[in-house]
C-alpha cells in the first residue's frame, strides 16, 4: 500500500509529500456529476456502491496518496430525531433550540441506524486493496451544534452563540449528547475500516479564542480522548483558527489542519516538532494558470521547510467550477517538487 499519507501523519519520513483534496469525490468532476445526476445528494450517500465508486473516482483520476469517505458531516444528525434535507445546502425542519428539543434527541446506533455509511467503508476497503489509506470523518461537536440549532447555515451564527451566552444549561447538554453521538460513530467508522479520521470543524472559527476554549474545545477534546485510535490518526480541522493555534492543539489529535489564512511555516514554528500539519493552499489558486499553481504549490512546500509531518491539501475544500486539469496538475507539482 500507499503508506505515503499515514507515515506523515505519524511524523515519518517519506519519499514525497503526500497530498488529497477535501471535497475530492465532487462536482468539478464530470465523471461524479454523472452519477449524481441519477440521484439527490442524500441517496448518493445512502446507496454504498454508489458512494464508494464516487470515493475512488479521485484515486483514478487525480492520484491522490489517500481517500476520503464519501458521506455528509450530518448523517449522522438526521437519526437522532432532527429531519434533513438539501435545499440545496442542510437545512433540518425543526432546529434545536429548548431545554425540551435536547431531551428529545436521541443518541444513534451507528450499526442500526447509519449502516450504510460502515457498508461503504467495507467496500472501499475491499475495492480499494490496498491502494492508498482510507480516511473517515466527521463534524466537531460545535460545528454540528451550530447547524442544529441554527437549522441551516447562517452569516453570524446567532441563535447558537444566543444558546451559548443565555442559556448555558441548554447549550451544555445540546454538546454533551453530540458529543457522545459523535464518539459512537466515529467509534463505528474505525471498527468498519477507516484508517484514519478527520474531525471538521468548520465554524469553530467563528468563536473568540476565549469562546473557543470555554464553549467547542472541551466537547472536542473529550470526542478525541473517546476514540478508540491505537493506530488511526486524528486530524483536527478547525477553519479561521489561525489565531488561536495552540488552543486547538489543546484537543489532542495527531494532525491539525490549516487553511489558507496562516503561513504553514509559523504555523509549525508555534505547534512544534511533534505535531503533524496538513494544508494549506487557498482552493481559489486552482483557477489560476499551471504556472501559477505550480509556484504556489511551491511556496507552499517551502514554508513547510523538508521537515516530516506535512500533509499537502488545500486549505478548505475544492470547489465546484475548478478544471480537473487544475487539480491533476496540482497533485503531479506536490509529487515532484517533494521528491526526495
Amino acid at each position: 500500500m500507499n503508506n505515503r499519507f499515514l507515515d506523515a501523519c505519524w511524523g515519518k519520513p517519506v519519499d514525497r509529500t503526500p497530498v488529497w483534496l477535501m471535497r475530492q469525490a465532487g462536482r468539478y468532476l464530470p465523471e461524479y456529476m454523472a452519477i449524481r445526476s441519477k440521484c439527490t445528494f442524500l441517496e448518493l450517500c445512502k446507496t454504498p456502491e454508489l458512494a464508494a465508486e464516487v470515493t475512488i473516482q479521485p484515486i483514478d483520476i487525480l492520484g491522490v496518496d489517500a481517500a476520503i469517505l464519501f458521506s455528509d458531516i450530518l448523517t449522522p444528525v438526521e437519526p437522532m430525531g432532527l429531519k434533513l434535507d438539501f435545499v440545496p445546502g442542510p437545512v433540518f425542519e425543526h432546529p434545536v433550540r429548548t431545554m425540551a428539543d435536547v431531551e428529545k434527541l436521541r443518541i444513534p446506533n451507528p450499526e442500526e441506524d447509519v449502516p450504510y455509511v460502515l457498508d461503504t467503508i467495507k467496500i472501499l476497503r475491499r475495492e480499494l486493496a490496498g491502494r492508498v489509506p482510507l480516511i473517515g470523518f466527521g463534524g466537531a461537536p460545535f460545528t454540528l451544534a451550530c447547524y442544529m440549532v441554527e437549522g441551516k447555515g447562517s452569516k453570524d451564527w446567532a441563535n447558537i452563540k444566543r444558546m451559548m451566552y443565555a442559556a448555558p444549561d441548554v447549550f451544555a447538554a445540546l454538546m454533551e449528547k453530540v458529543t457522545m453521538m459523535d464518539m459512537e460513530y466515529l467509534n463505528a467508522q474505525i471498527k468498519a475500516g477507516a484508517q484514519a479520521i478527520q474531525i471538521f470543524d468548520t465554524w469553530g472559527g467563528v468563536l473568540s479564542p476565549t469562546d473557543y476554549e470555554k464553549y467547542a474545545l472541551p466537547y472536542t477534546a473529550k470526542l478525541i480522548n473517546g476514540l478508540n485510535r491505537q493506530n488511526t490518526p486524528v486530524i483536527h480541522f478547525v477553519k479561521g483558527a489561525g489565531t488561536m493555534l495552540e488552543r486547538v492543539q489543546k484537543a489532542g489529535g495527531d494532525v491539525m489542519g490549516l487553511d489558507w489564512h496562516v503561513n504553514l511555516g509559523k504555523a509549525r514554528d508555534v505547534l512544534g516538532p511533534n505535531m503533524a500539519v496538513q494544508g494549506n493552499l487557498d482552493p481559489t489558486v486552482l483557477y489560476a494558470p499551471k504556472e501559477v499553481i505550480e509556484a504556489e504549490v511551491k511556496r507552499v512546500l517551502d514554508e513547510n521547510a523538508g521537515r516530516p509531518g506535512h500533509i499537502f491539501n488545500l486549505g478548505h475544500g475544492i470547489l465546484p467550477t475548478v478544471s480537473p486539469e487544475n487539480a491533476i496538475h496540482m497533485v503531479e507539482c506536490v509529487h515532484r517538487l517533494s521528491q526526495q
